[in-house]
């Protein structure tokens, strides 16, 4: 079937709008029509080449939308289900057996892989083109063809305008003081860059009992924000030495987690600079920027430790219900992050996304839509 999409053709190219031949549907797979979905860092990171990825290609990882087609093998989700969509697991392996699909021992040839694992494409050019897929979900498109595992259905009462990122940016927040850092009440915590994914962290650290919740960044409306949302303290990074400032609000001690979501090299060191003694580290963004240590000097002495998180190491299909719960209870009001976009206007959206104008854009591809 032909479908519109956001293509990027090369990189650090602008997306163009092409029409697109969409593969027939597979046994395991799931075809939704996309509603709305969020741009998320990812998404400019591979554009502009920080991460190497094959183009052309149909990005987009944050997608919500409704059920049209469901392959042959698959029985628990049906035509006209509502479902936001995340990342693709293969479901059989040791990890995703252990509950951490995160780890799945196929996550880059699923996620990354540009191509079915047949070799077939996801999108094709009438000239026969093949259009690389992102995220097994390539959201950027009017209609796309998902993997059952990339599936969580959600109640249709809920606003699909605004469920899109819960699938990757926020997801990633949460599960990274959930399940990575798995802070404790009572424990303070330093978030470096007040995005998407670090007000998402900060909002769960709320939830998790942390009692000292530093917000770091370079716009003060996103601090003001930050405040609102359940920092307890907030830095400019500007106008302040963040690791004096972190000392001084701990006395001297620094704080037991720190997330860096900005993928800055001085900022990732900052990470384990403010840490206590035994403090944990999480370094979450996309980047393409190297960090130099000194073992010895920066994690042995202190006993410090710096972990890798991928996706929050969620399993999409408890998180997310998890996190709608937490938004019902108005504990996670994720809303206030989120500006909408036309569809039309991805270019837009994505120039506000870097120059930190707007915290979460969010495209949306149907405009007929309505709860």
């Amino acid at each position: 079937m032909k479908v519109k999409a956001a293509v990027v053709n090369g990189v650090n190219t602008n997306y163009s709008f092409e029409s697109l031949n969409l593969a027939e549907l597979q046994h395991d797979e799931v075809r939704v029509r996309i509603v709305a979905t969020g741009i998320c860092h990812s998404d400019d990171a591979l554009r502009l080449g920080h991460a190497g990825f094959g183009f052309p290609a149909v990005l987009g990882h944050e997608g919500a939308g409704i059920v049209e087609q469901v392959g042959s093998s698959v029985n628990h989700i049906a035509k006209g289900d509502h479902v936001v969509l995340a990342y693709a697991y293969c479901s059989h392996c040791n990890h995703c057996l252990e509950g951490i699909p995160a780890a799945c021992t196929d996550w880059l040839s699923l996620n990354w892989g540009s191509l079915r694992k047949d070799g077939s494409a996801f999108f094709t050019k009438d000239d026969g083109t093949a259009v690389s897929n992102f995220f097994h979900q390539s959201s950027f498109s009017t209609y796309t063809n998902v993997k059952v595992s990339n599936v969580i259905k959600v109640e249709k009462d809920l606003d699909l305008r605004i469920l899109g990122p819960l699938g990757c940016g926020l997801m990633t927040g949460v599960g990274t003081i959930v399940n990575g850092l798995q802070a404790k009440p009572g424990s303070s915590i330093v978030i470096l860059g007040t995005g998407a994914v670090g007000l998402a962290a900060m909002m769960a650290a709320k939830i998790a009992g942390c009692s000292t919740i530093i917000a770091v960044d370079i716009h003060d409306s996103r601090l003001a924000l930050s405040k609102e949302l359940g920092a307890t303290h907030t830095i400019n990074s500007k106008n302040t030495d963040v690791l004096e400032r972190v000392r001084e609000i701990t006395n001297q001690v620094g704080v037991n987690y720190s997330i860096d979501t900005t993928g800055i090299s001085d900022v990732m060191k900052l990470s384990l600079d403010v840490l206590a003694i035994r403090g944990v580290a999480a370094p979450i963004a996309v980047t393409n920027h190297d960090l130099v240590l000194n073992t010895l000097n920066d994690l042995v002495i202190s006993s410090k430790k710096m972990i890798g998180v991928l996706m929050g190491a969620t399993i999409p299909q408890l998180t997310i219900p998890k996190m709608i719960e937490f938004y019902k209870n108005g504990d996670f009001p994720f809303d206030k992050l989120i500006q909408f976009y036309p569809f039309e206007e991805i270019n837009q959206a994505s120039a506000d996304s870097l120059s930190g104008k707007t915290i979460k854009p969010v495209l949306i591809l149907d405009p007929n839509y309505s709860v």
